[in-house]
């Protein structure tokens, strides 16, 4: 990528999960998303929200991320 020219970016909003942490959960959505979009430039964290279990521990977080990619 070269910074100085002009350049189009699309967001999609996708949702991750992970039973790991939330940093998981992000790098899976970026990873789904990477298997169908090209040129992915960055990401915006939108929502972090998780399950707590029976027990009162966290089963798994889940994260609102909209992914921005370049159109050519």
């Amino acid at each position: 990528m070269t910074y100085g020219k002009s350049r189009v970016y699309k967001k999609v909003e996708v949702i991750g999960t992970s039973s790991q942490s939330v940093e998981a959960a992000v790098q899976g959505a970026v990873d789904r998303a990477k298997e169908s979009l090209q040129k992915l430039s960055w990401f915006e964290v939108q929502e972090v929200r998780g399950h707590i279990d029976d027990d009162g521990k966290i089963s798994e977080y889940q994260v609102v991320v909209k992914i921005a990619f370049e159109l050519s």
